[in-house]
């Protein structure tokens, strides 16, 4: 059969001025003059998707800083390798971040930093050759904390710190571990054997791991439980964080802690479903509020930062 040409002639139509329209001239952007401040930068945003959702969700961690709630910040280790380490100490030594918690890969790199300001091989150049991790201080290092923490009935996270500020290693102060063990401030490590270097030397004892990081999974679930009213911002871990999270928020709330109202964002360089289910959506569903942030951390993150910063010193 030969198609017909649909005849449009008799076309229901309406006028644009009754229409509702999910956009107009009040929301677009406003151009910068020079000098201008980041608090214009931000007011300057239009009022669409996160041009509308990245000042709100400052002025939410703003308004849980000022209300002394926690803001804990879960994360991977590309947050470290991209030299944003000096920015969460500031927010640590400011009292804004109230406790960090990373996975297995965060305490190599930063015990690298530490002990020698500098992490990150070429994978590439040293896999063929099956040296990729063979760093021997590296693993040296990082089984001795923890064998020293498991034998103390220490968290993963505290006994690292410690072990560096033991030390005096002369980069101490560009790690988050050292930072924050010197600062009090609680750092949880969440491992899952065999995803991290340090488990394929010879010093590695899994049962020291595994003690030394449930530990520190209790620890977690203890701040977890005081989020009410506050935030948890995932960097940059696609998988393993997001399911800490999920399942210590479900731990606190079957012993009967209320953790309902509470802020969660996401920032990482591509959309995840993970991350999207478990840190953004399940756990604010009918009370809180979620946040996704799509780009590049060494971007995306000073930018948060700049902005909180400003907001709280208004």
């Amino acid at each position: 059969m030969t198609p017909k040409l649909l005849d449009f002639g008799k076309l229901n139509t309406y006028s644009v001025h009754d229409r509702f329209s999910k956009v107009t001239v009040d929301n677009f952007a406003k151009p910068l003059g020079r000098g201008a401040t980041i608090v214009d930068f931000l007011a300057s945003l239009p009022d669409q998707l996160l041009g509308r959702d990245f000042p709100e969700l400052i002025e939410r961690l703003a308004v849980s800083h000022e209300r002394k709630k926690p803001i804990i910040v879960g994360m991977g280790a590309h947050v470290i390798k991209v030299g944003l380490n000096p920015l969460l100490i500031d927010l640590m030594k400011r009292g804004v971040i109230t406790g960090l918690a990373l996975n297995g890969a965060g305490i190599v790199h930063d015990t690298e930093i530490a002990m020698v300001g500098r992490t990150s091989e070429d994978v590439d150049q040293v896999l063929g050759a099956g040296e990729f991790g063979a760093a021997r201080e590296t693993g040296e290092a990082v089984n001795e904390a923890i064998r020293l923490g498991a034998e103390a009935d220490q968290g993963m996270g505290e006994a690292i710190g410690e072990y560096l500020l033991d030390r005096q290693f002369p980069y101490n102060d560009s790690s988050l571990l050292a930072s924050a063990r010197k600062l009090g401030i609680p750092v949880t490590i969440h491992v899952a054997i065999g995803t991290d270097i340090v488990h394929i030397h010879p010093t590695a004892n899994g049962a020291n791991i595994g003690k030394t990081s449930h530990l520190d999974f209790r620890l977690f679930c203890g701040q977890i439980a005081e989020l009410e009213g506050g935030a948890y911002l995932n960097f940059g871990s696609a998988v393993l964080m997001p399911e800490v999270f999920l399942k210590a928020l479900t731990a606190v709330r079957n012993l009967g802690h209320k953790v309902e109202n509470f802020t969660t964002a996401n920032f990482d360089f591509i959309r995840h479903y993970r991350t999207m289910t478990n840190v953004v959506n399940r756990p604010t569903a009918g009370h809180g509020r979620g946040f996704n942030v799509i780009g590049h951390h060494e971007i995306m993150i000073p930018l948060l930062i700049a902005g909180l910063l400003d907001r709280i010193e208004e």
